[in-house]
């Protein structure tokens, strides 16, 4: 019998929405599950993004022995290069995850690292080290999901992923329900479950539930079609390409991330795209505006998205006119609100139609398990300990009570557990370990060089090295326009207030409140992330300078 104990450390992603990070060690070896990121809260100025902190890996790189990633989604895999630049490992998933990961890479221009990417496909087991793993397809709003089933010389760990179950997916491959089924019969250790929608009775619909409104939508429209969902929503963009096929509409791509996500997976076999039905971005204006389907990254009214700027007709080829028609196909993230709702107004006073929020048939279902889906996975895995992961403690405790009225199962214990609580787990049972150092890192400007561990650190740092600008602008409120020129507050940054720099700073600020429309001069939002994109280029041309820039709206 061992005497080695099998530690489950949570690094990010338990309590918490984003940075889902799991880091399980037998011995002296450590499999990773995921490395995911999350986007800031408001009040982290200047941080692009927040990953996990990966103290803890670090300090134990050498016994790293490879990072496993269930999916493509950005809160799994968005933190992967921060962590390979400091721990090296092979990474495992599947093809199209992987190609996610390759992209991530090469943006964080890290792509000449040592990094060893292994496709593997559901079905597939491979053995590292004491661990022995299983890729279970599961069903989710993004494709290639993958749940893991980890043979240890302690038992059997499955770990769900973000699952769904689809009786009906559009790609025809349903969850692996039998898999499941035959590890609980066989003995299951220890199951760890998404938690996202535990206060959901019954069970999420299925991807193709939202045909039915989208076929009314490409039925009535009279004018051109703009949809927003999430880039990684393979399922929903090939239900919209084949419903354009279907009314003789031609499909354009907006947006980045969209472009290069549907590259990858068209690629991939993942997309079928027909032949003669995309269309050039720089066409769409240029025929019959029933004849147009639009397809735009930006669900959430990010500033400067693609779907943001068409809103406020700042988009060079993409206008909306009275009678178009745009749908936003995707949920609304808590704390979006009021971007999201903002973008509506632009959109509506353009004279188009919005299609949002929850109706029957629906516009946006979610890729997440309802309550009858997670009683359904209890009940076929059958743990002996259960651990509810990726969601707020509330969804946890509602997940463990879930688990806890299901008495027939007969599993011991259920454990809740929060980012950095260690659970241990040998011959004698399970129970609470020492707690492991955990965090977040804020991330600036997207480069693995501005990593820091501390947003004061971060902030004395980049005061003291190159200083900030403060560009203060009145608007009239009614009007939209400015009143009186720009001023520019520095400190840290020049040497005198008067300098020539400053005053070449303040008329590139003036020239992009004269550009903006009056509908982005009115918000504020839209007209701060302007001027600080447009000051930031001026500067970092003019002086190679980066320094810290809070651009100050007045409404007067």
């Amino acid at each position: 019998m061992t005497d080695k104990k099998l530690q489950v450390i949570p690094l990010g992603g338990l309590g918490e929405f984003g940075m889902n990070c799991l880091a399980l060690r037998y011995g002296d070896d450590i499999i990773v599950i995921d490395a995911g990121m999350m986007f800031p809260e408001e009040d982290l100025l200047g941080v692009d993004i927040v990953t996990p902190d990966f103290a803890y890996l670090e300090e134990n790189k050498q016994h790293v022995r490879a990072l496993l990633l269930t999916h493509g989604h950005e809160d799994h895999i968005g933190a992967t290069p921060f962590l390979l630049s400091e721990v090296s490992a092979p990474v495992y998933g599947t093809p199209f995850t992987l190609a996610l990961v390759e992209r991530r890479l090469k943006e964080h221009e890290l792509e000449d690292v040592n990094v060893s990417l292994n496709p593997v496909k559901p079905g597939e087991i491979i053995e590292i080290g004491p661990f022995k793993v299983e890729f279970i397809h599961v069903t989710h709003s993004i494709v290639s999901a993958v749940a893991l089933a980890i043979t240890t010389p302690l038992g059997v760990l499955i770990h769900t992923g973000d699952f769904k179950v689809d009786p009906t997916p559009t790609d025809n491959l349903l969850f692996d329900l039998h898999t499941f089924a035959e590890y609980g019969k066989r003995g299951v250790l220890l199951l760890l479950s998404d938690s996202t929608n535990v206060d959901r009775p019954g069970y999420t619909q299925s991807e193709r539930a939202v045909r039915p409104r989208f076929e009314d939508i490409f039925t009535r429209a009279q004018g051109k079609i703009v949809i927003t969902c999430f880039s990684s929503s393979v399922h929903r963009l090939q239900q919209i390409l084949d419903l354009a096929a279907e009314s003789g509409r031609k499909v354009a791509f907006v947006g980045r991330s969209m472009l290069s996500v549907t590259e990858i997976a068209h690629s991939q076999g993942l997309l079928e795209i027909r032949d003669g039905i995309l269309l050039r971005t720089q066409d769409i204006m240029a025929i019959p505006p029933e004849k147009v389907v639009v397809v735009a990254s930006g669900t959430q009214g990010e500033p400067m998205s693609a779907m943001a700027r068409i809103a406020v007709d700042d988009h060079k080829n993409v206008y909306l006119e009275k009678g178009d028609t745009v749908v936003l196909s995707s949920r609304i993230i808590p704390g979006n609100e009021k971007a999201i709702y903002r973008m509506i107004n632009h959109i509506s006073r353009r004279g188009a139609d919005v299609i949002y929020g929850n109706m029957d048939p629906p516009v946006h279902v979610s890729g997440h398990a309802s309550s009858g889906e997670l009683k359904l996975v209890l009940n076929l895995v059958r743990p002996r300990y259960f651990v509810p992961i990726h969601g707020e403690y509330r969804q946890l405790s509602k997940h463990a009570a879930l688990a806890g009225q299901m008495a027939h199962l007969g599993i011991e214990e259920t454990f809740i557990l929060e980012t950095g609580q260690v659970l241990e787990i040998d011959h004698r049972g399970a129970r609470r370990g020492d707690d492991v150092p955990v965090g977040r890192l804020c991330i600036d400007s997207g480069t693995v060089d501005e990593v820091v561990e501390d947003l004061v650190i971060r902030d004395r740092r980049h005061l003291s090295e190159d200083g900030f600008i403060v560009p203060i602008v009145a608007i009239n409120r009614l009007t939209g326009k400015s009143e009186g020129a720009p001023e520019i507050v520095s400190r840290g940054f020049v040497s005198e207030d008067g300098s020539d720099l400053l005053r070449r700073a303040a008329r590139v600020v003036a020239e992009t409140i004269e550009r903006a429309s009056p509908e982005e001069r009115s918000d504020a939002g839209v007209i701060q992330e302007k001027i600080r994109r447009d000051l930031k280029r001026f500067i970092n041309k003019e002086a190679s300078r980066r320094p810290l820039i809070l651009p100050v709206i007045l409404e007067v």
